[in-house]
């Protein structure tokens, strides 16, 4: 286990160390005066977009909005025709609508949610143009999101917050190409495949013929985990031989999932010049994430209370549903990491997570503000910073302020429905499934099957794929048929809301708190550069979500957990 302990800091280590410098670069590549090269100038032309020209926050919410609203409309066309194109050397089949939309939907919006088995519920053409395609654009809307935000920090009061267009194009070819780019080749020349063959027939070791299916692999797993996308190209994710070869590629991909959105806190604090409160903001993330994995790796380490209380020495730690090349320290870590940032890519299966460890993945969703995904990581832990901003002046007597500018009522209103918003979609969905699956459970078999495990984890398994949809994460509790009417709409729907209102939310506040008087900081301001004041905004983050959540994670995972340790 002390092995596996040190692995697991050096992932976080070399994580850390890397996004120092690529915060360095990636805010150089946002400064005002970096200029465009020729592949950027020709997609500006391509696509008659003005680069020099300034837009307000309406604008660029506007462009934000209309061109993924396109992306989802060419998406979904290709899915339901997929089994009619070429690029298709298994056969696969053409998606039902319902499934087109959850799925296309799921792409869009970064959160990757599958309702379908990858190698099987996609051809190599939509694979590559509509998945890889969609994992690109939408981890660039989420950097471009962010970098709309940067004026409403500087000290001049401003109608315009630059174009969205530009930060787009710039977060594809300065970013996510070359990372992707670079760790697509480490995965290729570690066993991942990278052709366009079709399955591929070997024997096992029991003597049985199976096809294993191949395809070009590589690109989509590099990107998956670069913009914190999540999906996989095959079924069971980055479980799989193929997708994840080795402990080498674990470390890898695990590094690569979470090295942008540390990387954006460090190229914020460059881009507003204030570094030091960025790294109050990296404290309370970090912290944040700490109460979330340790009880997670002790809860796992110490493995099932169910089977030690049958006498049962379990001395790898719970090993159901996890690979033993990585066991359950490294597939801990995963757990948490990729829930806290949205990726949602999986290494074990978390339905097999004990219910200790399923509470903090849960959590790590619901508070959806340490680190999480490319760019909307900060966006999300905005809105839990102007409300501390507010409550904070209330308690000292002072006017609350950021940065210089006053948080009035119309910034608190647009925060607070922000925030209050992801409780009424994981708890109002979740109580509509319930009630769904209770009074409709044998109508034309509309709810059967739904569930594969009763009472308190059955509870856990809805309330999971709504907080999963919600926070854009796409990880799952698999012991739930979700490839039906109801799920695929259901969640199509809070997909939507928990991916744009987030980013609405935040650039609103930021684009009219930019267009008001600058007042330069005296005794009298309040400081929001201090330990103290990370303190506040980490009690305001966990009371919000502990005031908004715990009855649902009680009747879910921590009565679970009771129930598997009467002695407690």
């Amino acid at each position: 286990m002390s092995t596996e302990l040190v692995g697991v800091v050096a992932m976080y280590g070399i994580t850390v160390l890397l996004a120092i410098p690529l915060g360095n670069y990636i805010a150089s590549v946002f400064k005002p005066e970096a200029t465009n090269g020729p592949f950027e100038r020709f997609i500006y032309r391509l696509g008659g977009i003005d680069s020099a020209r300034e837009m307000n926050w309406q604008e660029n919410l506007t462009a934000l909005l209309t061109i993924n609203a396109v992306w989802f409309l060419f998406a979904f066309t290709l899915l339901v025709l997929q089994g009619l194109l070429p690029l298709n050397p298994d056969g696969n089949p053409s998606m039902t609508p319902d499934l087109a939309f959850n799925t296309a939907i799921s792409f869009m919006v970064n959160c990757d949610l599958q309702h379908y088995s990858g190698e099987s519920g996609l051809t190599y053409l939509t694979q590559l143009f509509v998945i890889n395609f969609l994992m690109f654009t939408s981890a660039a809307t989420g950097i471009a999101a962010l970098i709309l935000i940067v004026r409403s920090f500087l000290p001049q009061t401003v109608t315009t917050a630059g174009n969205f267009y530009v930060f787009f194009v710039k977060s594809i070819t300065r970013i996510l190409l070359p990372v992707s780019f670079v760790v697509a080749l480490i995965l290729v020349f570690n066993g991942t495949p990278a052709s366009f063959d079709g399955k591929d027939s070997i024997v096992t070791m029991q003597g049985d013929t199976v096809g294993v299916s191949r395809g070009p692999a590589a690109g989509m797993i590099a990107i998956k985990h670069v913009g914190t996308n999540g999906g996989g190209w095959f079924g069971v994710n980055s479980t799989h031989p193929l997708e994840n070869p080795s402990y080498f590629t674990n470390m890898v991909e695990m590094i690569a999932q979470v090295l942008i959105p540390i990387a954006m806190l460090f190229a914020l604090g460059h881009l507003i010049n204030r570094r030091r409160f960025m790294w109050v903001v990296y404290g309370v993330m970090t912290v944040g994430m700490l109460c979330l994995l340790i009880p997670t790796l002790i809860s796992e380490t110490h493995g099932n209370p169910a089977i030690a209380h049958m006498g049962v020495v379990q001395p790898t730690g719970a090993m159901e549903g996890k690979e033993v090349r990585f066991g359950p320290l490294a597939s801990g870590y995963w757990s948490i990491v990729t829930t806290i940032i949205s990726t949602g890519s999986v290494n074990s299966m978390h339905d097999s997570s004990m219910a200790l460890s399923g509470a903090m993945e849960l959590l790590g969703m619901m508070t959806n503000a340490f680190y999480g995904g490319c760019g909307v990581g900060f966006l999300n832990y905005y809105y839990y910073l102007i409300i501390a901003v507010f409550i904070s002046g209330l308690m000292v007597g002072r006017t609350p302020e950021l940065f210089g500018r006053k948080v009035e009522a119309r910034e608190i209103k647009i925060a607070s429905i922000v925030a209050l918003l992801s409780t009424f979609l994981i708890k109002g969905g979740t109580a509509l499934a319930a009630w769904f699956f209770v009074n409709h459970g044998d109508t034309a078999g509309i709810a059967s099957g739904w569930l594969n495990n009763p009472a308190n984890h059955g509870f856990t398994e809805m309330l999971y794929e709504f907080t999963s949809a919600n926070a854009n994460n796409g990880s799952g509790f698999e012991g739930l048929g979700d490839n039906n009417f109801f799920w695929n709409y259901a969640t199509g729907i809070v997909l939507l809301l928990g991916r744009f209102i987030p980013i609405i939310g935040p650039v609103a506040i930021a684009g009219l708190l930019a267009q008001k008087k600058y007042i330069p900081e005296s005794s009298g301001t309040l400081p929001t550069d201090t330990a103290t004041f990370g303190l506040m905004t980490f009690a305001v983050i966990i009371i919000i979500t502990a005031l908004s959540f715990f009855p649902a994670l009680a009747l879910g995972p921590l009565a679970e957990y009771f129930s598997l340790n009467p002695d407690l």
